[in-house]
């Protein structure tokens, strides 16, 4: 986002907004701030056929995320204290939010692993029941030894 965008957002000036920037410099590295050069401006401008930047003395300063979230924390008006309390707030929800996921993603894979063991102990207990069924299948019967019950001496 450009400098005069978040001035408004902001509620303070774009002015302001700079001044604030450039009195906290060192929290705004490359990755969270940088100034347009005068040919990615003049560029930006050639996009819009009327320009609503006006005569801008300087080159506009493009804020990444982090940069909007670190300018809510450096500039002191009602707005800004405002939003920088509104993502404190996110960032509380969604820390809540991963946390809660990442400990349903830990349940889920634990399911998993019991699903996993519980297929592996089901096809054992096939394996175990069909050896066991082909070797009654292949069993031919014993001769009995010992003392013998002869059915006819019974029956007279």
């Amino acid at each position: 986002m450009f400098d005069r965008d978040l001035a408004e957002l902001y509620g303070v000036e774009t002015k302001r907004l700079k001044e604030a920037v450039k009195r906290n410099l060192f929290r705004f590295p490359e990755d969270f701030m940088f100034e347009l050069t005068k040919e990615e401006f003049s560029n930006l401008r050639s996009q819009f056929a009327t320009s609503s930047w006006g005569g801008a003395r300087y080159q506009p300063m493009a804020f990444t995320e982090h940069g909007v979230l670190m300018l809510s924390s450096v500039l002191n008006s009602k707005q800004a204290i405002s939003v920088n309390i509104q993502i404190m707030r996110i960032f509380t929800r969604i820390r809540q939010m991963l946390t809660d996921t990442l400990s349903l993603k830990l349940e889920i894979e634990e399911i998993k692993k019991k699903l996993q063991n519980q297929d592996k102990n089901i096809e054992l207990v096939f394996s175990y029941l069909d050896e066991l069924i082909t070797k009654q299948e292949d069993q031919t019967p014993h001769k009995r030894i010992g003392f013998k019950i002869n059915d006819s001496n019974n029956n007279e």
